[in-house]
């Protein structure tokens, strides 16, 4: 199990750290260009306010856990990122976006898994 919280929790690491940069560094036209449409309805300094948040969840992700200092941290940041999925679910089911809401379901449930799986470590 412990493999597998590893390995999804890479997964979650890698889409959140490209989703978090593109965020932070491109202009909302590029953005929607892109792909990362479910931005549209909010302004850019919220959007940017998600890519900080969703980077800083990434490193909560590994840091407190691998360094045994505040582990409770790391399942946290992954139900932190659940709740921006649920953010983008909805803002893609109101842009008529299917594919985008079931990524967001898939990745939902990854961070679901990796915080239920933390969580119940955690003892």
């Amino acid at each position: 199990m412990n493999t597998i919280t590893w390995i999804l929790t890479g997964l979650l690491a890698v889409v959140f750290t490209v989703s978090g940069v593109a965020k932070s560094t491109m202009s909302r036209e590029r953005l929607i260009a892109t792909g990362q449409t479910g931005i549209a309805p909010f302004p850019m300094p919220v959007v940017r306010a998600v890519a900080v948040a969703e980077l800083f969840a990434v490193a909560a992700l590994f840091v407190p856990w691998l360094s045994g200092t505040a582990r409770v941290l790391t399942p946290l940041a992954a139900v932190g990122l659940v709740g921006v999925m649920i953010g983008a679910a909805v803002s893609h089911a109101s842009l008529r976006e299917p594919k985008a809401v079931a990524a967001n379901v898939t990745l939902l449930a990854l961070a679901s898994f990796v915080a239920a799986s933390r969580f119940a470590a955690l003892g």
